[in-house]
């Protein structure tokens, strides 16, 4: 992503540490808390690395085709579980947002990208900025009374409040990505 480097490295940290965590999920005895885990690892890591500042390290060309292959199979996959639950339609807006900024660092020519110079917000990136900003402000607002409740003995990877503030984290981190696209 193309922006100042300190914000760029606190928002590489948010999305690893998150993605972390979500690794640690993928252990719950919770059969749901296992189920979206491994996607919200991904889509972490997969943020903490398109995250790291361009003036830092430059991917080679072949990098985005990469990441928009990875992330097009994980929302086909997030798109199938959709069917069993409506919390995985966030997962393949998600994926879709990797897909559509690899696809924008793809045809940019490397740190120098002004490929929105001019022309305002493109309407892809105005609709994924509405989507995320909602998303963030409606899970601030669900995390608020789950604090109260926390705990009560269960694990780290089976807490659901802890599994919100991750996806709030990210929600956030797409929404400072989307920014600086």
């Amino acid at each position: 992503m193309h922006g100042p480097a300190s914000p760029g490295w606190l928002l590489v940290a948010l999305c690893a540490v998150t993605g972390a965590y979500c690794l640690l999920r993928m252990r719950s005895v919770v059969v749901e808390q296992r189920r979206s885990a491994g996607g919200e690892a991904l889509m972490g890591f997969g943020m903490a690395a398109m995250a790291v500042p361009a003036t830092v390290f430059t991917p080679p060309s072949w990098t985005w085709p990469v990441y928009a292959a990875l992330f097009g199979a994980a929302g086909l996959r997030a798109l199938w579980a959709a069917r069993t639950g409506p919390h995985h339609l966030h997962h393949v807006v998600g994926t879709a947002a990797m897909v559509y900024m690899a696809a924008v660092m793809a045809a940019s020519p490397g740190a120098a990208h002004h490929a929105h110079s001019g022309g305002g917000v493109p309407l892809v990136t105005g609709a994924l900025l509405l989507y995320f900003t909602g998303y963030v402000l409606l899970s601030g607002v669900r995390l608020v009374p789950g604090a109260a409740a926390a705990g009560g003995g269960a694990g780290w990877g089976d807490r659901p409040e802890l599994a919100l503030a991750c996806r709030l984290s990210m929600g956030i981190g797409m929404v400072a990505m989307l920014l600086t696209l």
